[in-house]
């Protein structure tokens, strides 16, 4: 056959990360590859409870088409969980989507044109770039302070980009790096936002995860004109197989990605909903966020004790205050994709820090997951990773 394809294909490119989770999956594989939550932790009783509960009570309607908005009793718990976040919204400011990564599809659907340019941190989320990549637009990387954006690089690039469409940002610990912004750059950031009249994305899918220090309002909570657009999710608080998340926006701009979601599937799973719904209702998910970031916390000290003793002079990395990511930087001529490869030998899987990057670059960089792994398999799994990066450097 001879097909032709869309010219937006030979933009999209497999996932470098899912790709790994391939390899990673195999038996007797130490992954700090993807970013899976925890599997132990999820609950399982609950959830059967919750499930037999819907569809013996409202199985026709967990079982039937619902609006393109989402099931209202979510809606309305979303928008109340979001107070959480210092980010206040009703149940109308809410699309229910099939993921957050749903949201970053429509988003690039939404406002990139080709050639269009669009802003995010350096570096930034891989299934995000892809995401945007797909639309072809043109990306201009903002250097990542530790406590966010360069702003100055920022109004730079604002300034002199040609029809900038939106700023993309992970404001708490973030995906790939574990850091977080300060609350004056988020406040900045909507200031520029408002100057230059352009829209803010903020992925907010880790704020929660917060196990040291005072939880910080979201970029969303700043927003005076509207023009921030939050996304959600489920994934990382309750558990990812749902594939529940959600966009906050303003109603003109949620109207439009109620087009976009009509389009795409219509719908997210309707029981899925009323299944997060009713846990909610009936179950303290405060709680259950509390355990996980007991766990959370713990490996992260486990992690980050073993970087501190085993790994040789010269490698820098975060230390997050929550999340699930820390961030390895090795010397300049030490290539990560060939690290990874010879991990691998020792059965150990991480993802290379050059993907992160949407204009290349930094290939001596690592992001390294500490929450999927057990106690013993993350001691086990970084010493060896370590022997690998000493033989490496030498």
């Amino acid at each position: 056959m001879n097909l032709q394809y869309a010219k937006r294909m030979d933009n999209m490119k497999a996932s470098e990360i899912r790709e790994l989770l391939k390899v990673a999956a195999q038996p007797g594989i130490i992954s700090f590859g993807g970013g899976f939550p925890a599997p132990e932790l999820f609950p399982v009783e609950e959830m059967i409870a919750v499930s037999k509960q819907v569809i013996e009570e409202k199985g026709s309607q967990a079982l039937q088409y619902g609006p393109t908005e989402g099931y209202q009793p979510l809606r309305e718990a979303i928008a109340k969980r979001m107070e959480k976040m210092q980010a206040f919204v009703e149940a109308k400011d809410i699309l229910v989507t099939s993921g957050s990564q749903q949201g970053l599809d429509f988003s690039a659907k939404l406002f990139i044109n080709p050639g269009d340019t669009i802003i995010l941190e350096k570096p930034s989320y891989l299934g995000a770039i892809n995401a945007f990549k797909a639309y072809e637009p043109n990306f201009m990387d903002i250097e990542l302070e530790d406590d966010g954006m360069n702003m100055d690089q920022l109004e730079d690039a604002l300034k002199t980009g040609s029809n900038v469409k939106f700023i993309y940002v992970i404001p708490d610990f973030q995906n790939p790096s574990g850091k977080t912004w300060s609350v004056e750059k988020r406040k900045k950031l909507v200031e520029l936002g408002n100057k230059y009249d352009v829209a803010i994305i903020e992925d907010n899918p880790y704020g929660e995860l917060r196990f040291e220090g005072e939880l910080l309002p979201s970029i969303k909570h700043f927003d005076t004109d509207g023009r921030v657009i939050y996304l959600g999710t489920f994934s990382k608080i309750l558990c990812p197989g749902f594939r529940l998340g959600w966009i906050a926006a303003s109603p003109e701009i949620l109207n439009k990605y109620v087009l976009m979601k009509q389009g795409a599937d219509l719908q997210s799973s309707t029981i899925s909903q009323m299944e997060v719904a009713m846990f909610l209702q009936k179950y303290d998910i405060e709680e259950h966020i509390e355990k996980i970031k007991e766990v959370y916390l713990r490996r992260r000290n486990l992690m980050i004790n073993v970087m501190k003793e085993e790994f040789p002079e010269g490698v820098k990395y975060t230390i997050p205050e929550g999340g699930l990511f820390t961030w390895v930087t090795l010397p300049d001529h030490i290539n990560t994709r060939d690290l990874a490869a010879k991990a691998l030998e020792k059965k150990v899987a991480f993802v290379p820090g050059g993907s992160f990057y949407a204009n290349g670059g930094h290939e001596n960089s690592m992001r390294l997951n500490y929450s999927a792994m057990e106690d013993d398999k993350i001691v086990e799994g970084m010493k060896l990773l370590a022997d690998v990066i000493k033989e490496e450097m030498k």
